[in-house]
């Protein structure tokens, strides 16, 4: 039960989900969404642990939320149920326990107010015990970057290992979101025409390459409100139907919004030759299918969209030994840790005559299950 801006009382409903700690605490993000349920939650902390396998991190998998819709709230009413719901799961959280970070409809400073009301219980500052926070509190410089840019990460690695220059590719982004705009933004640095990228309200194509520079700065994604691609000042002649994105010519589709964008429906429309997941389970089963049929690779998200989970655990190592490093040096173990999850994959790949997915999830599975076979059964 939260107390809403009105006087009235409302209750929610939230969700924690530690689904393995064979490996360590529990690592995932907090989602406040309408949609928000105990299957959802129970499958992307699943996902969260086979993810923290393949780079390689002491985490396990976990995940959890809120269904409410955030957009529909004061900054006050999120707060209140920020508080409420980080004290109803108080006993499973903690720096060796449960370590939460955002997602949907969350940000750094809903992690301020979990670690707050979590420091208020213990009655000492607990720096450790959340990621993704303000820079101010313990967060760490270069997070809110490392989700796109370790995609770009991985797709540079692809096209190295297959012969492909980058600056022959053309690439179409959904979501220009924090994830999708640093995606589109670190894909140009390294010679790759962004030609085509949409959010909820708008979508723009321009097979020359659009102004992604101009793009990133309308959206002024800190620390001033977000803003839509919808009032962006630009050429109607950019102007498409969002629902003709996936249709464009590129080679590199970025799925970097909600999960089950490309289904049985819309898959045998995408003439990109590879998609890297950048969103979480953006890829349906039977849209996999049709994508391999097709001649499609597919960079899976348990890798791709990684680099996020990778700087959260690099802030962690921070706070809990209070030393902080530049952002450089987290950048450099950032680049570092994605290419070699990376290289595991597509070795194991290439050992096993298997896609990317089946690979990425062998590798994580596999290190899952023998940290469970190693530690045994207690009692």
């Amino acid at each position: 039960p939260v107390m809403m801006d009105s006087g009235a009382v409302r209750t929610f409903t939230g969700y924690r989900v530690q689904y393995n700690l064979a490996l360590g605490p529990a690592k995932g993000g907090i989602r406040f969404h309408p949609d928000v349920d105990l299957g959802d939650v129970t499958a992307l902390s699943a996902l969260m642990a086979w993810k923290c396998a393949v780079v390689d991190i002491p985490f396990g998998g976990g995940k959890g939320g809120v269904a409410c819709d955030p957009s529909q709230l004061s900054q006050a009413e999120q707060e209140r149920i920020t508080r409420r719901y980080t004290l109803e799961i108080f006993p499973i959280l903690g720096p060796w326990q449960d370590i939460p970070a955002p997602d949907m409809g969350t940000n750094a400073q809903t992690m301020a107010w979990m670690m707050d009301t979590y420091s208020m219980q213990v009655g000492y500052s607990v720096k450790g015990c959340v990621t993704g926070k303000p820079v101010e509190l313990g967060g760490s410089r270069g997070r809110r970057e490392a989700t796109g840019l370790g995609v770009v990460h991985v797709i540079r690695e692809y096209l190295n290992a297959v012969g492909v220059d980058p600056s022959s590719q053309t690439a179409v982004i959904q979501g220009f979101g924090n994830v999708g705009s640093f995606a589109a933004e670190f894909l140009e640095k390294i010679g790759v025409r962004v030609v085509g990228v949409s959010d909820a309200t708008a979508a723009y194509h321009d097979p020359n390459g659009l102004d992604i520079a101009g793009l990133v700065e309308h959206v002024s994604r800190w620390p001033a409100p977000p803003r839509t691609l919808a009032t962006w000042e630009h050429d109607p002649s950019l102007d498409i139907d969002p629902s003709t994105l996936f249709a464009l010519d590129c080679d590199i589709l970025v799925p970097a919004a909600l999960g089950g964008a490309i289904t049985e429906k819309n898959a045998g429309d995408i003439k990109a030759r590879l998609v890297a997941e950048a969103a979480n389970g953006p890829v349906t089963p039977q849209a996999d299918e049709i994508l391999k049929a097709n001649g499609v690779r597919v960079l899976p998200d348990i890798l791709t969209n990684s680099g996020g989970v990778t700087v959260s655990y690099l802030e962690w190592v921070q706070d809990n030994q209070s030393y902080f490093w530049d952002e450089d040096a987290i950048r450099e173990n950032l680049e570092k840790t994605m290419v070699r999850a990376f290289r595991t994959v597509w070795e194991r790949g290439e050992q096993e005559g298997v896609d990317l997915r089946t690979a990425a999830m062998l590798v994580g599975v596999e290190r899952v299950a023998n940290a469970m076979m190693m530690r045994g059964l207690y009692p």
